[in-house]
């Protein structure tokens, strides 16, 4: 049977065994007028006055948003937001928009444009966030686990502030949106370096669709609620990159909201693990790097069975990437047991740890084949991954080691869909 996968911007289509379960996410329509949704949420938000009742003419305004490597529709969200914020007496001059970029790279200028639109950067001080400029960065003590927590000055500063995103599920603060526009999109580096820490991330709440009990996602609730945020705006989003749903209000209460509404629709029980899983990273945006497409893996890594293998997806037309130490802790670690063992160094700490440790973790208990077009064999080795240039020859050549009824699963959307084993996988 042919199956059409998210790869990059085009898609990719393969030939696989009629005998492979395909799993997708359940799939919500779009919102027939998105405008209207989003500019009724504002009005009859989610436990909270509605935003109008919020502001008052001469407020400063810092609109959050999330940076390149996220499928938000900020160029159809953020200009009903802003004809809100004005026609209810908000100077343009005031409002700025902040993109949260965590650790992540500076946006270019042609970036931020296919990101918010001409319209927007053309008549709105738009901002980025810096994780590593000192000056930019104020301290507001420390969480309740004793870690450090910083946050941008500008935001701090705001009369209004307001938080922006997409809800989808998350390999380790069981949902994105809500508090993560604040840790990590706008924290010092040492504030992620400690949510993100080792032994955070090993934590068995720390995984996909868990949030309550989950120490990463609880921290970044406590330090967004230290910045005390004014409103959430957030969306969710279908494979088509349609909005399916608005939810606008109080940060925990919309997310929350949007959290379940999230959860009914992408996690798909499955009855027993399998041989053989292919995952993609979602396409564009989320598959630009490997870095990235650890995610894809991490979802395939929930239903693939001890020995199994996974063939992951992404087209990385940003390489590995450069920026960052993804690739150096990867290539210093030599095996994804040597990772795991530098990463266990006592004092260890390092910018991307997180994403190699998950990575490792993954290929202990399974093997990872990558197929891209923006990877050089070399690269996916030096990332300790096996390439793949044929998809179809690859699944033969595995059927021919696992059997004839080697069991065989696609996730066609990546992460979009989250599968777990009915018998073990409870979410909260």
């Amino acid at each position: 049977m042919q199956v059409e996968l998210a790869y990059g911007r085009t898609g990719l289509t393969v030939e696989l065994p009629d005998s492979a379960d395909v799993i997708r996410a359940a799939f919500e329509p779009g919102l027939a007028d998105e405008r209207q949704a989003i500019l009724a949420a504002l009005r009859e938000p989610i436990g909270s006055p509605p935003l109008r009742e919020l502001i008052s003419a001469g407020d400063s305004v810092v609109i959050v948003h999330t940076d390149i490597t996220r499928a938000t529709p900020n160029e159809r969200m953020l200009p009903v937001l802003l004809t809100e914020l004005e026609s209810n007496g908000i100077r343009r001059e005031d409002i700025t928009l902040l993109n949260g970029l965590g650790t992540h790279r500076r946006q270019t200028d042609a970036e931020l444009r296919m990101m918010l639109g001409d319209e927007v950067v053309d008549n709105y001080r738009c901002l980025q966030h810096s994780c590593f400029d000192e000056e930019e960065l104020v301290a507001l003590g420390v969480t309740s686990l004793g870690h450090p927590v910083r946050v941008n000055r500008r935001y701090l500063e705001a009369d209004v502030k307001i938080l922006t995103g997409f809800i989808e599920p998350h390999f380790f603060a069981g949902f994105s949106g809500g508090p993560k526009a604040v840790l990590p999109s706008l924290a010092g580096k040492e504030s992620v370096f400690s949510n993100h820490g080792r032994d955070m991330i090993g934590h068995p709440q720390a995984t996909w669709g868990v949030i309550e009990g989950n120490p990463i996602w609880e921290e970044m609730r406590e330090a967004a609620l230290m910045t005390n945020p004014t409103f959430l705006l957030n969306v969710t989003l279908n494979n088509r990159k349609a909005i399916t749903g608005v939810f606008a209000g109080d940060m925990l209460a919309a997310h929350r909201q949007g959290c379940e509404f999230v959860r009914a629709s992408s996690m798909a029980g499955v009855d027993a693990p399998y041989d053989i899983v292919i995952t993609t990273n979602s396409g564009y945006p989320l598959d630009q790097n490997l870095y990235q497409a650890v995610k894809g893996m991490s979802a395939a890594s929930q239903i693939v069975r001890e020995g199994g293998v996974i063939i992951a997806v992404a087209a990385c037309a940003d390489g590995l990437p450069d920026h960052g130490q993804y690739a150096e802790l990867l290539r210093r670690g030599g095996s994804p047991q040597g990772v795991l063992d530098m990463l266990a160094q006592s004092g260890f700490v390092a910018h991307d740890q997180w994403q190699a440790q998950i990575q490792a973790r993954i290929q202990l208990r399974a093997e990872v084949f990558v197929y891209s077009d923006g990877l050089s064999d070399e690269q996916i080795h030096g990332a300790l991954f096996t390439p793949c240039r044929d998809i179809e020859q690859t699944i033969a050549e595995l059927q021919m080691r696992f059997g004839p009824n080697a069991r065989i699963c696609v996730l066609p959307d990546g992460p979009l869909t989250i599968p777990y084993l009915r018998r073990d996988f409870a979410v909260t």
